[in-house]
């Protein structure tokens, strides 16, 4: 059940399931302790086997009162579908930044949700965090 005001997000249900497949599945094999750089390319191999389109790497311009300021001033891990941001990590405990890194990049993005990753955690479903953009304007995407 959405929260008062997530509704238009819950068309996404289906596809942030398949991304948190793809990733339980990257988990099982490898478990915690990798380097993110491995996981993000063995997540790569899980999205192409599930034929989700995505793209590694994605540049994120930065612009400020509508200038562009910083044509590549961050890098988002993955963008899947061109929809959801996957913020992939590897480290010992998710803190406030981390999120707020991602909602950011949704925000600068224009995208609607991302799924902030951890790997190094026993269980994975302790490690995925859901991050919705209530700015979100889907009339708007990267660099227009």
């Amino acid at each position: 059940m959405a929260k008062p005001g997530e509704e238009r997000f819950e068309q996404f249900n289906p596809l942030t399931s398949a991304i948190i497949g793809c990733a339980m599945r990257v988990h099982e094999e490898l478990g915690p302790g990798l380097y993110e750089e491995v996981y993000q390319v063995c997540m790569e191999v899980e999205l192409r086997e599930h034929r989700l389109a995505y793209r590694p790497q994605v540049p994120l311009p930065v612009a400020y009162r509508g200038e562009l300021i910083v044509q590549e001033g961050y890098k988002l891990d993955v963008l899947v579908e061109e929809t959801i941001i996957l913020e992939l990590k590897s480290v010992e405990v998710v803190v406030p930044r981390h999120k707020k890194q991602l909602a950011t990049y949704l925000k600068l993005a224009d995208k609607p949700l991302g799924l902030l990753i951890n790997f190094s955690v026993d269980m994975l479903r302790d490690g995925i965090y859901r991050i919705i953009n209530p700015r979100w304007n889907p009339g708007r995407s990267i660099g227009q």
